[in-house]
């Protein structure tokens, strides 16, 4: 079995102009790229999840491990995601890597322009990369990778105009037009968090008040349960009473477990985020028109706790309701592993010229021994 320590020939300069074209080749190229494995890897602020994945979407191999600390400098980032690949090369023979990054990427899917949970500034990840791991990289952004997984294998399938949103700490998203992810210009379409709906607003880390992402967000949840019980409101005694006082141990996830058991205000709180999301898809659907809206991210896990109020909302807020076509509202299918799996199929699309070159090594080197055998014979006839 070949490894990625076997392959050492730096082959990223090369490799260049297949990745600024790749995108407009995806939905052809997605059915007759080669099925091989690949690794998928999604870098969040405070884990580095990676997978080998084969051609059906499957998850033969996941490894996982923290982020390393922010302050800390890229290369660390860049170490740790090289060790994890080599690691999974051991057992499986890969032909190409992946990348989801939480943050901005450019247009030709090399530079991380910018990633507000780590230390990149304009880093070019893919050819670092490229040339420390001798096989084909691809970079894209986490939402994308993730929109791209639920089209291809879970909720989205058989979409031609799609719409994720990745309800987190944040608020992500990505478009997909016939098998095609719409990356923008610049490669940073589908900022909709940033989006301002309310003038004046909560003021956002982006520096903006008024984002989506403070009304419909994890963070957005629990600020709002924080608040409440700070100010020891006769709503939030369920939820003081479970963090014993500690009103800092409030999280997301906790708020969706009481809502789920009945808690009225943790019901209330997921109620007004998904309004609030369904007030962002209705401006969306106006801009956009998409026939589907997957939602996906932690917040996700509430369900109909969250989509029930959205879709409610979306249906009130919709432009020209009642004359027009709605778009589906589902939740994503594929959870956390979404952006993984996305960023493995996307590399299965460069696959095929590592395995061409890595042909073309192997017939050169074979030509080679021929021409030598016969010169030993000749030499000692």
């Amino acid at each position: 079995m070949s490894t990625y320590r076997d392959l050492t020939a730096p082959i990223g300069s090369r490799r260049a102009p297949v990745l600024r074209t790749v995108g407009t080749r995806e939905r052809r190229s997605h059915l007759t790229a080669p099925r091989v494995p690949t690794v998928g890897i999604d870098i969040g602020g405070t884990k580095v999840m990676a997978g080998v994945v084969d051609a059906d979407g499957n998850i033969l191999e996941k490894l996982r491990t923290e982020t390393p600390d922010k302050s800390k400098s890229p290369k660390v980032v860049e170490d740790t995601i090289v060790e994890l690949v080599l690691d999974l090369s051991d057992r499986h023979d890969v032909h190409a890597v992946g990348i989801g990054a939480a943050g901005w990427v450019d247009a030709d899917r090399n530079r991380v322009l910018f990633a507000p949970h780590l230390s990149w500034r304009n880093e070019p990840l893919r050819d670092r990369l490229s040339g420390r791991l001798s096989v084909p990289v691809l970079v894209d952004n986490d939402a994308n990778t993730a929109a791209w997984a639920e089209w291809r294998f879970g909720a989205g399938r058989g979409e031609d105009h799609l719409v994720m949103i990745t309800l987190g700490t944040g608020i992500g998203g990505a478009i997909l037009e016939d098998g095609q992810v719409k990356r923008g210009k610049f490669g940073v379409a589908g900022e909709f968090g940033h989006m301002q709906v309310v003038p004046g607003g909560h003021r956002c880390p982006c520096g903006n008040r008024g984002c989506w992402e403070q009304y419909s967000s994890g963070n957005a949840l629990v600020r709002e349960a924080r608040e409440l019980a700070a100010a020891d409101s006769p709503v939030a005694y369920g939820i003081i009473e479970h963090v014993k006082g500690n009103i800092g141990d409030i999280t997301g996830p906790m708020i969706t477990e009481l809502a789920r058991e009945g808690d009225a205000m943790c019901v209330e709180l997921l109620q007004d985020i998904g309004q609030w999301l369904g007030v962002g898809i209705a401006n969306l659907a106006a801009a956009l028109d998409p026939s589907c809206f997957v939602i996906g991210g932690g917040v996700s896990a509430a369900d109909d706790l969250l989509i029930g109020p959205a879709r409610d909302a979306f249906k009130r807020q919709l432009t020209g309701r009642g004359y027009r076509p709605e778009a589906r509202i589902t939740r994503a299918q594929l959870g956390p592993e979404a952006g993984m799996v996305g960023a493995a199929d996307l590399a299965r699309l460069v696959a095929r010229r590592f395995r061409r070159a890595k042909r073309r090594r192997v017939e050169r080197y074979e030509r080679y021994e021929r021409y030598a055998q016969a010169r030993r014979e000749r030499d000692t006839a």
